[in-house]
């Protein structure tokens, strides 16, 4: 994957976030990172504290490096890394504040899935739009690509979710603040590499997640907290201008 990602036209630069994983892929991201020292960067955490945590930690540390654009993608090839110029020229030059690599558009679809997994996946993107009224057809998709400025909006360390509901916060909390989101059809493919994390936590934390989503929201003054910018203390700034594409690829 992070090859894949090198040899694309583009600068981009990837942050490999390790929850200390007993799979080697620490040590598998510092061999590669010695030919990309400049492009490729490797956080390790100690235990493991979960995907959504992972993603905050990425995107504060992009935030505080000054990138302008960052992603989200599975490191498993369920994602085209291809689709990555897709996903940042809807954002760079379509309008878009929030580019969604979307399954459940036109010209979207999944490859090799099995059945069950595609009924709970279609289940949960209508049951969330059902319950949300968000204008988005696949809510719980994780392949994005967020203007800086969508992510310095959001209360980062107020979205308590670490799987399909965190996924489902971060895109109906910049729709509520009003951002524009843009879905890009996407063909995605069940996993090359490693095995499924899905189990009944996550499905319990979408279902209820998405009841406290829209509970919160009753009380929440969006308009106040767009104008609330995420602070980034001056230390961890760098003064060198830097690439402006990103994203946080997390060992799931």
């Amino acid at each position: 994957m992070l090859k894949s990602i090198m040899n694309l036209s583009g600068n981009f630069h990837v942050l490999v976030v390790d929850d200390n994983s007993p799979d080697g892929t620490a040590e598998s991201v510092a061999l590669v990172q010695k030919e990309y020292p400049e492009r490729i960067f490797l956080e390790v955490r100690k235990g493991k504290q979960g995907l959504g945590t992972a993603y905050i930690h990425g995107f504060k540390w992009a935030l505080a490096r000054g990138y302008d654009y960052i992603f989200e993608i599975d490191a498993d090839f369920s994602h085209n890394p291809g689709d990555l110029l897709r996903l940042f020229d809807a954002c760079s030059g379509n309008g878009a504040d929030v580019a969604i690599g979307s399954r459940y558009v036109k010209n979207g679809g999944v490859v090799n899935w099995p059945g069950n997994r595609i009924i709970l996946s279609k289940g949960a993107s209508l049951y969330t739009r059902i319950l949300t009224c968000m204008p988005v057809k696949d809510p719980t998709a994780g392949f994005i690509c967020y203007k800086r400025e969508v992510l310095e909006a959001i209360h980062l360390d107020k979205i308590p979710f670490v799987g399909y509901a965190f996924q489902i916060a971060m895109k109906y909390t910049a729709w509520k603040l009003g951002f524009k989101l843009k879905e890009v059809p996407i063909i995605f493919q069940d996993r090359k590499y490693g095995s499924s994390k899905m189990n009944k936590g996550i499905i319990t934390e979408g279902i209820l997640g998405v009841l406290k989503l829209k509970y919160l929201s009753i009380f929440t003054n969006y308009k106040k907290r767009f104008s609330a910018k995420y602070s980034i203390s001056s230390s961890d700034m760098v003064s060198q201008k830097l690439p402006d594409r990103i994203f946080p690829e997390t060992n799931k």
